[in-house]
């Protein structure tokens, strides 16, 4: 039997949105794959619990400009994930997109975009661990 794809799911922002999350969450649930929910965490929380947990990809939440994405992904890197799956998703300014890519997101979803495109997205690029 082939093993679920593990997905961390986090808010690394303060504001106070959390439907897109929550939606993201249960939809990639749904799909079959297995869905941590660590709410609103530091850099250095995510990468504990995805080491911890042994994930195959991060869904960051990222209502602010860049929500220590780049420091997330150093430490990923610095900690032998660095073959990780990162996607980023919520209320985005368009031109940060480019710069989140250049961080090593995989792919960005600003808010409004289809659930079932995130699902096939990491279902397509998680590595399997």
């Amino acid at each position: 039997m082939e093993q679920k794809i593990r997905v961390l799911i986090a808010k690394t922002s303060l504001d106070g949105h959390w439907r897109g999350v929550v939606t993201v969450a249960a939809a990639l649930r749904n799909a079959g794959m297995e869905v941590i929910y660590a709410g609103q965490a530091t850099a250095a929380q995510i990468l504990q619990t995805a080491l911890q947990e042994d994930v195959d990809a991060v869904g960051l939440n990222i209502g602010g400009r860049f929500g220590h994405v780049g420091e997330l992904i150093e430490m990923l890197k610095e900690n032998g994930m660095g073959d990780l799956l990162v996607v980023a998703g919520g209320p985005l300014i368009e031109e940060d997109i480019p710069e989140l890519k250049r961080l090593g997101v995989a792919e960005v979803f600003p808010s409004g975009s289809k659930t079932d495109d995130i699902v096939a997205f990491v279902r397509e690029h998680a590595p399997r661990r």
